[in-house]
């Protein structure tokens, strides 16, 4: 286990039942400070509903939840995210028919404490104009500041989401398949940003993509029937049988 003064994020015997169904049972969790942490496992295994409790988007039927030594088991999303654990999802719905900075100016105005006004003036988003276009150029997309949303490729909307992300100044950020969906070419730019947003972050992942996750993880935490099969580096657990059977559908004799 990681020590807490090490940890920004731990679970402990987190478990969520519905209608005498468990999801998932007796959850230990460490995310390390500083870490890419990736959460993975075969259709069903329970990542979402784990990222779900982790981010009290659901309630847990039992267990404890510890980010940044705060215990955060009853605190509702809003307040998560304010104290700087941020899910991708929770902030970065990107208007379509807004530019790629209006996206970023709007997600913006929580510098301003005007985290719960929907839209603000063209005069005081403007003044959001510099930071906004900071991140834009952090994610790549300094170039598509004036392009409506709708109009980007996959995997540049995929950019926007995490810059708009980005703008609540996360320290710990959890991303929700960050890659689904994506050609051979936007994976492999986005998995770049992550690397590259991650040099002062931490980041906790559920992914499918077992390539990318080889390249971006420092730990890995394997999921199956809701329990935790094994946990590890790429290299211990992709060795270990249970996972090459439960995982990849295979054997370590097969």
């Amino acid at each position: 286990m990681v020590a807490m003064s090490e940890a920004i994020l731990q679970a402990r015997g987190l478990r969520k039942t519905f209608a005498g169904f468990t999801a998932v049972s007796d959850i230990d969790l460490d995310v390390a400070r500083g870490s890419i942490h990736a959460l993975i496992g075969p259709n069903g295994a329970g990542k979402t509903t784990v990222f779900n409790l982790l981010t009290r988007f659901i309630s847990p039927s039992a267990g404890r939840i510890v980010y940044d030594g705060i215990d955060i088991t009853r605190d509702k999303p809003t307040v998560i995210a304010r104290r700087g654990m941020v899910r991708s999802f929770q902030i970065s719905a990107i208007f379509p028919h807004l530019s790629v900075l209006d996206n970023v100016q709007v997600a913006l105005q929580r510098h301003l404490g005007l985290s719960y006004h929907f839209w603000r003036s063209a005069r005081v988003l403007g003044s959001l104009n510099e930071q906004a276009m900071t991140l834009l150029d952090e994610v790549g997309l300094a170039d598509f500041a004036d392009t409506l949303s709708v109009e980007l490729a996959y995997g540049r909307k995929r950019a926007l989401e995490i810059a708009t992300t980005l703008a609540l100044a996360p320290r710990l950020m959890l991303l929700d398949e960050p890659t689904q969906g994506m050609g051979a070419e936007d994976v492999g730019r986005v998995t770049d940003l992550i690397r590259k947003v991650a040099a002062d972050r931490t980041i906790l992942m559920v992914e499918h993509n077992l390539n990318v996750v080889a390249s971006l993880a420092d730990t890995i935490t394997v999921l199956n029937r809701g329990e935790i099969l094994a946990a590890g580096s790429y290299d211990v657990v992709s060795q270990d049988p249970a996972v090459m059977e439960a995982y990849m559908g295979t054997t370590a004799d097969a």
